[in-house]
């Protein structure tokens, strides 16, 4: 029970945070935070620290709870992204995130095709042909699944573990594209085919292949994101 009221109550209090409903400079009180959720002190002081882990808010004794400027706060937090996803903000939170992945995961693929091992290739290959039955399909909530599989194991086998820590950044902005109706009904037969290709060039261990591969893959999600947004 504990459990459930803070979970529903830091996602209240950081979607709040991360939509701007509390802007930079809110104070937050913890009586109040308890009167408003109708959570125990402990439930609501729970809540506070995570909102401090993630750099949401910074507390001070005899002012309270501060809402911190957005530059400080931990933008690669799966949940805030969640938060972000979730809100009105949902347009720009996803050119930042595109962004990011445009300038990491081509490299990632390159990488991957130079460092991968043999048991990550056909774990690939494997993958991209999941991708095209599920999309033929139309099984949006197992294609998902598999593109979060393909798109960490790219990160993964670049053997760089600091591209490999943004597998949740990547499966959170896959995860929110599916859930709120970013995606066609049936994934498009060019994004399969980009997909194959990039898994069919880490196995030839083609670096120039596999970075243009999963370049043009960035390309085809920005102007179907974009396409939404118009």
């Amino acid at each position: 029970m504990a459990e459930g009221m803070h979970e529903r109550m830091l996602d209240a209090v950081g979607t709040a945070i991360a939509c701007g409903e509390l802007p930079p400079g809110s104070v937050l009180r913890l009586e109040e935070l308890q009167q408003t959720y109708g959570a125990s002190r402990t439930v609501a002081r729970e809540v506070v620290r995570a909102l401090e882990a993630m750099r949401l808010t910074t507390s001070k004794r005899r002012v309270g709870v501060t809402v911190r400027d957005c530059a400080d706060w931990n933008h690669y937090d799966p949940r805030l992204i969640r938060w972000q996803l979730d809100s009105e903000q949902r347009a720009v939170a996803l050119r930042n995130l595109m962004e990011l992945r445009w300038a990491v995961e081509p490299s990632a693929a390159r990488f991957a095709a130079i460092r991968a091992t043999p048991e990550e290739r056909g774990r690939l290959r494997a993958l991209g042909a999941r991708l095209e039955v599920t999309a033929h399909a139309r099984d949006l909530h197992t294609f998902l699944g598999h593109d979060i599989d393909f798109h960490h194991l790219v990160l993964a086998a670049s053997g760089n573990p600091m591209f490999t820590q943004l597998s949740e950044v990547v499966a959170e902005v896959l995860t929110g594209r599916t859930e709120h109706g970013l995606m066609p009904a049936e994934p498009q037969p060019e994004a399969v085919a980009l997909h194959l290709e990039v898994a069919h060039a880490i196995d030839s261990a083609d670096a120039d292949r596999a970075e243009r591969a999963m370049r043009d893959i960035m390309v085809q999600a920005r102007d179907e994101v974009a396409q939404q947004f118009q």
